[in-house]
């Protein structure tokens, strides 16, 4: 009996060792799901497309969400301090990697870690906010991409010159707490002096703010430039009603503005951005230090004109103004 029951257990244990000889010669294992937190400050089209960006390359290069890849999308609303305990919580969960959208979304990410790769977008200038030590070398856990196509800001005041030839005085909407928006100013108000125009700024600290700051400036100026705010643009409609009542043309600092119904921009695609991101998490995946990748910027740069936003806010176009434009809102 004990030598029948030998056998027994001897033979399971051969059908046991077959069966998983037979799943490692099909090359069959359990692959590891990659866990990704994204942190953004605020909704709106620019940061949310390059979210979307950023989550189609890594579906390109094979990590898909529900398969291999898991993700966990934070939204802080605008709220510094929910952006401070969102960055907290996906280093507590142990992300493999963290991918901030906007200037706060990204200081806050790396003032909660330095041992998780952090990749970050749509950020204006990563060396004044503190997020690398240069450019060309970061030099930390942190890299990636910059929305500051370095001719942008001076081509877009040169167009007000171009579509309102009479104009003298351009209102500027921001809020002065965000870095970002700081030095977009400054480089728009050096802009402006130097196509002889003067500035007029308006400050506001929450989007329920925009509108009456847009309000405010009517009858005092000419135009109104909208930099890259995240607090403004996302109320951007408060500033589209405005000047459109008021005929107030309208020149912002990215081109999905101008999708959304203000008049001109030399501006880029986020998605693009947000994809090139995402191709840098696949090497950083991969094994690639984010210390030593460069921070990355848009490659393309065109004219952008709404053509509705135009007919809305008194604006009259030529074929010649146009001639090297991309036009929406027909």
């Amino acid at each position: 009996m004990k030598k029948r029951l030998a056998v027994l257990i001897s033979g399971a244990m051969l059908l046991l060792a077959a069966c998983g000889g037979s799943d490692q010669a099909s090359g069959e294992k359990k692959e590891k799901t990659v866990k990704i937190g994204i942190t953004q400050i605020v909704e709106h089209p620019s940061l949310d497309a390059a979210r979307e960006g950023f989550i189609a390359a890594l579906k390109d290069a094979g990590y898909e969400e529900g398969k291999n890849l898991k993700l966990d999308y934070q939204n802080a609303q605008g709220d510094m301090n929910n952006n401070a305990s969102i960055a907290q919580k996906l280093v507590s969960d142990k992300n493999d990697l963290i991918l901030a959208i906007a200037t706060p979304s990204a200081q806050a990410a790396v003032q909660a870690t330095k041992d998780i790769p952090i990749l970050f977008t749509a950020i204006t200038d990563p060396v004044g906010a503190e997020l690398v030590q240069s450019l060309e070398k970061p030099g930390s856990n942190a890299t990636g991409t910059s929305d500051t196509h370095p001719d942008a800001i001076e081509k877009t005041i040169a167009a007000i010159k171009t579509f309102i030839p009479d104009a003298k005085k351009v209102g500027i909407i921001y809020n002065n707490g965000e870095p970002n928006s700081v030095v977009n100013v400054k480089n728009a108000k050096e802009a402006l002096e130097a196509a002889g125009l003067e500035a007029v700024e308006t400050t506001i600290s929450t989007s329920s703010e925009v509108k009456q700051a847009a309000e405010s400036m009517v009858g005092r100026v000419d135009v109104l430039y909208i930099p890259k705010d995240n607090t403004v643009v996302a109320a951007l409609e408060s500033v589209i009603t405005v000047a459109n009542d008021k005929d107030i043309p309208t020149f912002v600092g990215e081109g999905d503005s101008v999708k959304r119904g203000t008049f001109a921009s030399y501006g880029f695609d986020y998605h693009d951005l947000g994809y090139t991101t995402g191709k840098m998490a696949v090497e950083i995946l991969k094994g690639k230090k984010p210390s030593d990748m460069p921070v990355g910027f848009p490659e393309n740069l065109e004219l952008i004109v709404n053509k509705k936003a135009a007919k809305e806010e008194g604006i009259t176009l030529t074929d010649e103004m146009l001639k090297d434009a991309k036009i929406v809102g027909e």
